[in-house]
């Protein structure tokens, strides 16, 4: 089996910081991307950021230059770092990871429970 626990999400000011985490564990024999998704009610999950194993990055539009992606693949952890965040950033954040358990395995999508992140004053 595959786990993704994600971990840091909450509430905070606008203009405030988070950071959120994302460790994958289980059978994994090599994770191809990672990412993180949200949705907030009623709306549409949406991807916010996506890293490749090799570090390329993809952003959506509402988030560049304000959030970053990175991740460990020692670890098999990816984070977001969060600034100066947005009433509209409040959703349940997912995190992704686009892996193979065995060496011949084909890819698959795994996702986490999601964490809330909140903006509010």
């Amino acid at each position: 089996q595959v786990q993704l626990v994600e971990s840091g999400g909450g509430l905070v000011q606008p203009g405030g910081s988070l950071r959120l985490s994302c460790a994958a564990s289980g059978t994994i024999f090599s994770i191809d991307a990672m990412g993180w998704y949200r949705q907030a009610p009623g709306k549409q999950r949406e991807l916010v950021a996506v890293i490749t194993r090799g570090g390329s990055t993809n952003y959506a539009d509402s988030v560049k230059g304000r959030f970053i992606i990175s991740r460990d693949n020692a670890k098999n952890m990816v984070y977001l770092q969060m600034n100066s965040l947005k009433r509209e950033d409040t959703a349940v954040y997912l995190c992704n990871a686009v892996l193979r358990r065995w060496r011949w395995d084909s890819t698959n999508d795994y996702w986490g429970q999601g964490t809330q992140v909140a903006v509010s004053s």
